[in-house]
């Protein structure tokens, strides 16, 4: 039974974004194990307050993950 879980800070995605992670992890496990996992394959979003989650000593704030979003999309 595949358990996924993807480690987020609060606010950055949406609960669409949300959502449609669920769906492309869990499709992504299903094309690597096979559909016959679907119905035990669990993916869960672990939300991090802002400032509870930090690299390098920093931590980081939505905000801040935001920022380095757009600047990667320009």
């Amino acid at each position: 039974m595949p358990l996924v879980t993807i480690d987020v800070i609060k606010d950055v995605f949406t609960p669409t974004q949300k959502k449609d992670l669920i769906a492309k992890v869990t499709q992504a496990m299903i094309d690597v194990e096979g559909e016959g996992l679907r119905p035990v394959t669990w993916v869960r979003i672990n939300e991090f307050e802002s400032g509870d989650w930090a690299i390098g000593g920093k931590p980081l704030k939505a905000s801040d993950v935001q920022s380095l979003a757009t600047a990667k999309a320009a």
